[in-house]
């Protein structure tokens, strides 16, 4: 159990210190106003999400899970920041902005988890 606990720890941080560095980046290319660096990651995270499912049951390698899935992705994807996101952008009375948003990282997010998954069954064909 520590061992697990262990790895979801040392995945959450790398993760976290990904999505960090996605936020920063994408401020100084994009600009602030709109909320890319989360869509971003969600989506990616998503795709990611998608194919690891795939490759880890495909490899036998399920214990990998807690780091990578649990820990990795899980730092880096941001469901919380998502929902501040999409409240501040509507509070500022944003309204079309925020329903695409919101809409935009549902959408986006479930084709990139089933483009994941096709793509690492792709992969093991």
């Amino acid at each position: 159990m520590i061992q697990t606990l262990l790895q979801v720890a040392l995945g959450g941080a790398l993760g976290a210190s990904a999505r960090y560095l996605v936020n920063v980046s994408a401020i100084r290319l994009l600009g602030p106003g709109f909320p890319w660096a989360t869509l971003l990651v969600n989506v990616a995270g998503s795709f990611l999400m998608g194919a690891l499912v795939v490759v880890l049951a495909h490899k036998d390698a399920t214990r990998l899970a807690p780091l990578l899935m649990t820990g990795v992705l899980g730092g880096f994807t941001t469901f919380s920041a998502f929902s501040l996101d999409a409240l501040t952008l509507w509070e500022r009375g944003q309204t079309g902005p925020a329903t695409l948003y919101v809409v935009g990282s549902v959408v986006l997010s479930l084709v990139a988890i089933a483009l994941g998954m096709a793509a690492a069954r792709g992969a093991f064909a």
